[in-house]
């Protein structure tokens, strides 16, 4: 069971530390600080918002496009500070208070129900990062085995573990904030404010029906929690994380009403979201198509983006059998999601429209599990209220007999 608490503490690799955990002694430095989970809501997960997510909110919400994916993320902000308020009264990271509190096969069923989960969400997005990279990089029909390479980052990814994705997440400033500054002021000029008023000029059955369709785009809070498994929570983190959060949740939304300026009644056909923006921009006349220079560099944030699930299942996963050997695993599940890519490229849409229903899934793992966690408290603090009355009732029979 040490290695168990000790999987996502430690990391994959660093079989020392994992040793010194299990002798008792202090533990070493989190994998993950707050900096990082800062940079991950900020400047990681916006971009997994700017591919596919802006046509379907158009298709269903028209020009309320905006209160959908603003509901999305009011409804993963209370989960995120719910999962922040518990562990800031944990003393230890999540998965270990999950084993120390409920037991060993308690926590090695939630490594393997997590696992399941995030390799069922990453299955849509594969293919959607699939059609993506032959549309914005082969001017002609590419290969089936032209997006292999992918998998051979992630089996990198997957046997590095949590610390190489919290590197990607410090990288992620710099490849995310000036691309897509550059790209918004390449759009402005040609941006239609007016597309998003009125704000609720739409029925409501649509705008409703764009909430519940986009929910595996906005799962935010389980991409975030295999993070706070390697991390300890220090006074303040809380109130960065989530203002960091709504820094990317800003990005979007304000590129949303960009999208939909520029496409208008066209939106919900227009696919590929950000490397279309700025095709419009005048100078590129001269110049070239510049712009789809800073969409490269996104492109890079959304290639981690993609790795992550899967890097998720691996981690549960090896966390759950309780070893540090990753190499396995990582290599049978990259294997397999490559010949699922092949097989399923040409049968998106059916794909397409297990995900469109399955929104409940997604609120299930990023908003009522982490709800779920106030648990962890719920305990420790009736045991300390019960002993406080029982110190209460000493104190009163030494007074009696005094």
């Amino acid at each position: 069971m040490n290695a168990l608490r000790a999987t996502f503490q430690h990391g994959a690799t660093d079989k020392n530390a994992e040793l010194t955990f299990r002798k008792g002694a202090p533990a070493p430095k989190p994998q993950v600080n707050c900096r990082q989970l800062c940079f991950f809501g900020a400047f990681f997960l916006p971009v997994s918002k700017l591919l596919e997510a802006p046509s379907l909110l158009a298709r269903y919400a028209a020009g309320d496009l905006l209160v959908p994916a603003l509901l999305q993320y009011i409804l993963q902000t209370l989960a995120l500070v719910t999962l922040l308020f518990v562990l800031s009264r944990l003393d230890k990271p999540y998965l270990q208070a999950i084993a120390d509190r409920f037991g060993e096969w308690t926590a090695r069923i939630f490594c393997f129900v997590y696992a399941a989960y995030f390799l069922f969400s990453a299955l849509l997005p594969l293919l959607d990062l699939e059609k993506f990279v032959y549309a914005a990089f082969y001017d002609t029909a590419p290969t089936g085995f032209t997006f292999a390479p992918f998998f051979i980052l992630s089996a990198y990814f997957c046997v590095k573990g949590i610390k190489a994705l919290a590197r990607s997440a410090d990288l992620s400033l710099f490849l995310f904030l000036f691309p897509f500054i550059a790209l918004m002021a390449m759009s402005v000029g040609q941006t239609d404010f007016s597309a998003v008023l009125p704000i609720f000029g739409e029925p409501i059955k649509g705008t409703f029906k764009g909430f519940l369709s986009t929910a595996p785009h906005f799962s935010d809070v389980a991409l975030f929690l295999p993070l706070f498994c390697g991390y300890r929570y220090k006074k303040g983190d809380g109130k960065k994380i989530v203002l960091s959060y709504w820094a990317g949740a800003a990005f979007v939304l304000f590129f949303l009403v960009v999208f939909l300026g520029i496409f208008t009644s066209l939106a919900p056909r227009e696919h590929y979201a950000f490397i279309k923006v700025a095709q419009y921009f005048p100078a590129l006349s001269t110049v070239g198509r510049l712009d789809l220079l800073f969409s490269y560099f996104l492109t890079v944030i959304l290639f981690f983006y993609g790795c992550l699930p899967i890097l998720y299942t691996v981690e549960f996963f090896s966390a759950g059998i309780d070893t540090d050997k990753r190499v396995l695993p990582s290599a049978i599940l990259n294997v397999a999601l490559l010949v699922f890519v092949l097989y399923f490229n040409q049968r998106y849409n059916a794909l397409y429209k297990i995900f469109e229903n399955a929104y409940p899934v997604f609120w299930v793992f990023s908003v009522l599990l982490p709800v779920l966690s106030l648990f962890l408290l719920l305990k420790k603090r009736k045991k300390e209220k019960d002993g406080g009355r029982g110190m209460l009732k000493a104190k009163k029979k030494e007074k009696k007999y005094a």
